[in-house]
């Protein structure tokens, strides 16, 4: 007996249905979108209506539709709550994502994603997941390969990993950051990103140690040279990071990614793609001229140095060059360069970045709109590739299905039949007069020419075969091929539409890994505070988005830690002493350093 092969999906970002369409063109697998309220990034809703259509275009190559439903709620709305789910559900979604536990409590007929907001990080966290009736557990952006090992081998719950993006520096839904500063809270969707300022890193005198930099902003994450082992490791669903991203970035992205999964899954004999079709663009993917704030595998391989940005919190692009020469002609660097008027450029000056465009090009020699700051020994990068960006968006993309087409002849009428690669078929017939072929070899070969014709249409046809050859007009056939490849079509989207759904079935006897919860374990409405009481835990604390003020109160644990990044981690002897604090005008935060956990904590002071 065969052994069914793991399905592999490329999850990708969809800030809209434009944005989607282009994901799923360029080859994912699912997608990821928002509705019009409790998904964790407000300025990336949509409509019942528009996401109806995406979950439509991508069921035709059975592609999924997850959709966000990963903010914390209050108790005024629970049912406002619920009536989103049920409405997103009869969009067609394949599955919600959720980090409140009061949606295990409102009996949906779907499949339910622990968001990495419930902070799955312990093999025992997502062992409670699987056990209490998740379909799936996302991980932690800072788990390291072990750590998703250990993960692996304690559960058999589908595993989804991010492996492109922007990294939150806290471990996700535990980050109260922003509420430190103001109203807006990320466990409700409206983060303020305070981890992307300038800070002072202060001794407990008072004295600066470090003055205005980016000590908390780290770098994007890009595992495209890992996702060989993490197929290994037994992740099932490779995600990428960015509904605010523009189409630009999610087609050079997602066309990147299908192609490094499709060679490694290529590769293996236990693992297969998890949707159907090709995917055709016209230009060469390349991550770094997308939006990024430098590349990092951040913890993959363990926790480290080096994985943090400074001096800019913004785009720094790829690295072109160190100037080494510059006068009122221009500059010259010192490697050769495709830069092109238009471009975008930027450096490292005094600390800070330093931005500015290219307004002309001879030869090797380089004209800026600006020259601030340009001098011998820069390094220049660029962050905005005009040509490469305009190939990007101007590119065809297309995704087809192969088919295959049979032709046969019979008195009075002809019928064509069509079978796609996943096996569904589909067939019409017409009554016409046919007559005798008087040249079988020309016959044959416009009759081929017509049906290898796929047009507009999701299908790519692969191969054609004709019996009893007899003559029949070419708008006949051709009349019959679209009317073929459009009943295949309405037969895979009819045949997705009636997909037996699991339903979530909430396991009452499971015990939670832990008794008692605190205020950073975000019970913040009465069903989660019931969910996690019937599964023992025997103290819970009222969730910190429901209070006033985060003073004294812990509201970041990060596996991040900024004196492991400045070379001070306190298992290394180092020359820092006491208590450390972030200081940002009046506000001022300590530092907690768990050597233990190998965690850092801030602390609103």
């Amino acid at each position: 007996m065969e052994r069914t092969r793991r399905k592999i999906e490329l999850l990708a970002p969809a800030k809209d249905y434009d944005t989607a369409v282009d994901a799923i063109d360029c080859g994912a697998d699912a997608v990821y979108i928002g509705g019009a309220k409790f998904g964790a990034r407000h300025s990336a809703t949509n409509t019942i209506d528009d996401i109806a259509r995406v979950a439509q275009y991508a069921h035709r190559f059975g592609a999924k539709v997850y959709a966000t439903l990963n903010t914390l709620l209050f108790d005024s709305e629970l049912d406002a709550a619920r009536e989103q789910a049920l409405r997103l559900i009869d969009a067609g979604v394949d599955a919600l994502i959720v980090q409140d536990m009061a949606y295990c409590r409102m009996g949906l007929p779907i499949e339910l994603h622990a968001s990495t907001q419930t902070n799955c990080v312990t093999a025992e966290r997502v062992q409670f997941f699987e056990e209490v009736g998740f379909a799936r557990a996302i991980l932690e952006r800072s788990l390291s390969k072990e750590q998703i090992r250990a993960i692996r081998r304690a559960t058999t719950i589908e595993l989804e990993a991010f492996v492109h993006g922007a990294i939150c520096v806290s471990q996700s839904g535990r980050c109260f950051f922003s509420r430190s500063t103001s109203e807006r809270s990320g466990n409700r969707g409206e983060c303020s990103q305070p981890c992307r300022l300038e800070y002072d890193l202060c001794n407990e005198q008072g004295d600066i140690i470090i003055k205005g930099k980016h000590l908390l902003s780290v770098r994007d994450l890009d595992l495209s040279a890992r996702l060989g082992e993490m197929i290994d490791e037994g992740i099932t669903s490779f995600k990428i990071e960015g509904r605010l991203k523009d189409r630009t970035y999610v087609r050079n992205i997602v066309t990147l990614y299908r192609r490094l999964l499709d060679s490694e899954i290529a590769k293996r004999n236990d693992v297969e793609r998890s949707s159907v079709g090709r995917s055709a663009v016209e230009f060469e993917p390349n991550a770094s001229r997308s939006f990024t704030r430098g590349a990092t595998e951040y913890f993959f391989d363990g926790k480290c140095r080096g994985v943090a940005s400074f001096d800019t919190p913004k785009a720094v692009g790829e690295r072109i060059g160190r100037v080494r020469q510059v006068d009122r002609r221009g500059l010259l660097l010192d490697t050769k360069h495709d830069l092109a008027t238009g471009d975008g450029v930027c450096f490292i000056t005094s600390g800070s970045l330093v931005g500015t465009n290219v307004v002309g090009v001879e030869g090797e020699r380089v004209q800026l709109n600006r020259y601030d700051g340009v001098k011998v020994g820069v390094e220049l990068s660029r962050n905005y590739n005009r040509l490469f960006s305009q190939a990007v968006e101007r590119s065809r993309i297309k995704r087809t299905i192969a088919a295959d087409l049979a032709l046969e002849f019979a008195d009075g009428g002809i019928t064509l039949s069509a079978t796609d690669e996943e096996g569904v078929m589909a067939s019409v017939s017409v009554e016409c007069a046919t007559e005798e072929a008087r040249d079988v070899v020309k016959g044959e070969e416009a009759l081929r020419r017509q049906l290898m014709r796929s047009g507009d249409t999701m299908f790519e046809v692969r191969e054609v075969t004709i019996k009893n050859l007899r003559f029949a007009p070419m708008s006949v056939v051709g009349a019959l091929r679209r009317e073929v490849l459009e009943k295949l079509e309405n037969e895979k989207v009819y045949r997705y539409s009636i997909k037996k759904i699991e339903p979530f079935i909430e396991k009452r006897y499971v015990k939670y890994p832990v008794a008692q919860l605190f205020p950073q374990d975000n019970v913040t409405n009465r069903l989660a505070r019931e969910f996690y009481a019937d599964h023992g835990v025997a103290e819970i604390a009222e969730g910190l988005d429901c209070r006033t003020s985060t003073v004294g109160e812990q509201v970041v644990v990060s596996d991040y830690c900024i004196r492991r990044e400045i070379g001070e981690c306190l298992l290394e002897r180092p020359r820092l002493k006491g208590d450390l604090y972030l200081v940002r005008g009046t506000k001022k935060y300590r530092l907690c350093f768990d050597c233990k956990a190998c965690q850092m904590k801030i602390i609103d002071n």
